[in-house]
């Protein structure tokens, strides 16, 4: 187990290791200059100058790559001079100093995310702080109403397997399927949000904290979490239904199932003990890539119902330009992916050994 646990790491690793590679070279490659956008319709020759000096925008691309692994790696080099990119000045980050060599300086630090062009020099991580959260929030709601009713439907289908309520259980899953989420978010928005919203009482657009009605203080509308999580969920939740229908059809023709039934336990006693277990796996792998796949695929729904997720701010982002934004989204978002994966797998060793 341990040594399946260190493989997986060191795969996650390399896989890090090329998300970020990826992801700064694509970056770099786009036209514009970083300096120019960070200073806007303000710039003059001597501030681009201290601008790009100070964020090493004047080296070579291959010089601004190893300052981006320096700043993201959690043991990270230093120069002791002033002038050079990487001296440790005060507010850029907090560090504790393991040992000195020389000129340089090795420090124990949190990865540096950079600071946004667009924000006056908030740093991105303090940005993705305030937005993933919420996103976490809406795609842990999405997921678990995609998982409870689907897990439900499921069985119930797979139980009336060809009568009306299982043909009408899978037309309902294939619309899901087949409608794209920034159609169902519009409709919903419209149609509850707006036709009915004297019987909801629902908003068309909202987030899960908003200013109260003197504008003084921050409070939860957990009304707000209703249609975008919905909306989210359906998607996941059509699959769920089919992948749980069909696994468990084809648990119900194992041999120990008959074993069972042969014993004289009830339909209800072999669901619960034998089928659903087997029937699992399937389901948790979609889960697990639908909960990652929200963390970065909720970017329309977050933006037509104003929620101020990560999806909201990598749209905004991506309006300005703000590429240290739009770099520090996309490799948290990764990294979720990779503990995800690794999560998912260690449940599959829990499954198999019960």
């Amino acid at each position: 187990m341990l040594s399946y646990l260190i493989n997986k790491i060191t795969y996650a690793f390399l896989t890090l290791f090329g998300v970020v590679t990826v992801i700064f070279f694509l970056f770099n490659v786009l036209p514009g200059d970083p300096a120019q956008m960070m200073l806007g319709q303000n710039e003059d020759s001597e501030q681009l100058a201290i601008v790009k000096q100070k964020y090493g925008f004047d080296k070579p691309v291959s010089t601004q790559y190893f300052y981006y692994l320096n700043d993201l790696s959690p043991i990270s080099f230093h120069c002791n001079q002033k002038e050079d990119y990487t001296f440790l000045r005060d507010g850029k980050y907090s560090a504790a100093n393991l040992f000195t060599i020389g000129n340089t300086t090795i420090v124990l630090k949190f990865p540096y995310l950079r600071e946004s062009f667009t924000k006056q020099g908030k740093k991105v991580s303090q940005v993705l702080a305030e937005t993933l959260p919420n996103t976490f929030v809406l795609a842990v709601s999405a997921i678990v109403i995609a998982m409870i009713l689907g897990i439900i439907l499921g069985i119930v289908s797979a139980l009336y397997k060809d009568q009306w309520i299982d043909k009408t259980i899978q037309i309902f899953s294939t619309l899901g399927m087949s409608v794209p989420s920034f159609f169902s978010a519009i409709l919903f928005a419209w149609f509850f949000g707006f036709l009915l919203h004297e019987y909801t009482n629902l908003e068309m657009t909202g987030s899960l904290y908003e200013l109260d009605d003197f504008g003084e203080a921050m409070h939860i509308k957990w009304k707000n979490l209703i249609l975008p999580a919905v909306v989210l969920g359906i998607r996941p939740l059509a699959v769920v239904i089919q992948l749980m229908r069909n696994s468990l059809l084809e648990v119900f023709n194992q041999d120990y199932i008959r074993t069972a039934r042969a014993k004289g336990l009830s339909e209800f006693q072999i669901i619960k003990k034998h089928a659903v277990k087997n029937a699992l796996n399937p389901v948790v792998t979609a889960i697990s890539g639908w909960f990652a796949s929200m963390l970065a695929g909720a970017v329309f729904v977050e933006y037509i119902f104003g929620w101020n997720g990560l999806g909201k701010e990598i749209v905004n982002a991506l309006n300005t330009l703000d590429l240290p934004v739009i770099m520090g989204a996309v490799l948290v978002i990764a990294v979720l992916f990779v503990i995800i994966n690794i999560f998912v797998d260690l449940i599959y060793v829990w499954l198999d050994q019960k």
